[in-house]
């Protein structure tokens, strides 16, 4: 027999039966039953308003599956162009279809000489640069008019080439303008991610070669950051998007939504704590303090989450092949120690407050000599795809326009008084 839910209407006696399809109830029959009765829920958080086949997240088994794919499987076995083609088209590519969608992509990379001496150079000098990048995401869209016609398959495609393409050209732009150091153009001899790490770094003409350990290391942070299900920037893009706008101001605004401290700009506040806190011996002075309200643990617990992130797991494996090239991140040990202390203390466990992908992944980027600034740009380009992905299956299903209902709480209908007597 289906599951379903009944709903009885009190005042009327009227009831209804829901079926409960795949998790879910259709609010069609409540709002049939109950016309003008609204759901309260401000942050979407028990509301679904999308079905998706891109990623599913389980929060309380802990676990991350792309188009069904298991991350840990994905972050061992494949490459982010990769897992980049499973989140746009549904399937893994095979080694003809790889090859085809690297040259595409290694093809788009380049952006028009005028976007550097027209758009770039307009920021000031200590411009963040996330806002240079979810400025210049923006400006792209002036510059492909046509990416207007999402309404063909084909041209979104185009589209979603370019900006997987292009969002790396972009951040190492912005640093590299920032730094006073000449632009790099992208090598289309080089694979997706070292090309990134040799416009970032190229010493001038001097050839560039990365480090494969820390390739590998950037390339893995760039899978586990791919997709996320809807969270806060995806359903931003979403939201923009389902107006027809163009993906170029979708992804802009998907961005800006990322860049907040209690979403992708999470990473960046827990190296900040750490160099709060100062010292390994300060740890437990810091635990004690967000015990009693007075300080926050950042890079612990997930809005989804209640077990261990199963990025975190990969990522801090990851942290220390890293630290064997680079040397060892000094804020490595507080970091440990608090991660020990926080696991071992009831307070936390009770919570069920477990490390996230931000706990270690700054650590990653520091040491890999990214600055701060650059953390959450870092973070964008991973998440294109997946931002790009939802964007492009939101076309596909013909969703309506996003327009979520309020419950309105300001005052009752009233007389305005003249001037006078206000």
């Amino acid at each position: 027999m289906p599951e379903s839910v009944s709903i009885t209407d009190n005042r009327t006696g009227k009831s209804t039966e829901i079926p409960i399809t795949d998790g879910g109830v259709d609010s069609g029959p409540w709002s049939r039953l109950l016309p003008g009765i609204w759901f309260s829920d401000p942050s979407f958080g028990t509301t679904s308003g999308a079905d998706s086949a891109v990623t599913e997240v389980d929060g309380d088994k802990g676990y991350l599956r792309y188009r069904g794919y298991p991350i840990e499987q994905l972050a061992e076995e494949c490459s982010f162009l990769e897992v980049a083609y499973l989140l746009i088209t549904g399937e893994l590519p095979n080694g003809d279809q790889l090859e085809g969608w690297q040259t595409e992509i290694a093809e788009a990379a380049l952006i028009h000489e005028n976007f550097h001496k027209r758009i770039l150079e307009g920021f000031r000098d200590d411009a963040h640069a996330t806002g240079v990048l979810v400025s210049t995401v923006a400006a792209l869209s002036t510059f492909f008019p046509e990416s207007r016609d999402i309404q063909d398959p084909a041209n979104r495609r185009r589209q979603i080439v370019r900006l997987i393409a292009k969002m790396p050209t972009l951040a190492a732009s912005a640093y590299r303008r920032s730094v006073g150091t000449p632009y790099v153009l992208p090598d289309p001899e080089l694979d997706y991610t070292e090309n990134f790490l040799s416009m970032m770094f190229r010493p001038g003409e001097v050839a560039f070669e990365a480090d494969p350990v820390l390739r590998q290391a950037l390339d893995l942070l760039f899978v586990l950051h791919a997709d996320h299900g809807q969270n806060c920037s995806t359903t931003a893009g979403r939201v923009v998007g389902s107006s027809h706008a163009d993906p170029y101001l979708a992804v802009s605004a998907a961005c800006a939504a990322l860049s907040g401290p209690r979403h992708g700009g999470a990473n960046e506040a827990v190296l900040r704590m750490l160099e709060e806190i100062g010292s390994y011996d300060k740890v437990d002075e810091f635990i004690r303090a967000v015990k009693a309200g007075e300080r926050r643990l950042m890079g612990f617990g997930h809005r989804v989450y209640k077990n261990y992130d199963p990025r975190a797991r990969i990522i801090k494996e990851a942290a220390h092949r890293v630290f064997e090239v680079t040397g060892k991140n000094p804020l490595l040990d507080m970091a440990l120690k608090l991660e020990e202390v926080a696991l071992a203390d009831d307070y936390f466990v009770d919570r069920r407050l477990y490390p996230n992908v931000d706990f270690y992944s700054g650590l990653i980027y520091q040491s890999m000599g990214f600055p701060v600034e650059m953390f959450t740009v870092l973070f964008a380009i991973g998440r294109t795809p997946g931002w790009l992905a939802h964007w492009d299956e939101m076309l596909e299903q013909n969703s309506r326009i996003a327009r979520p209902r309020q419950i309105y709480i300001g005052p009752a209908e009233r007389d305005v008084p003249l001037i006078a007597h206000r």
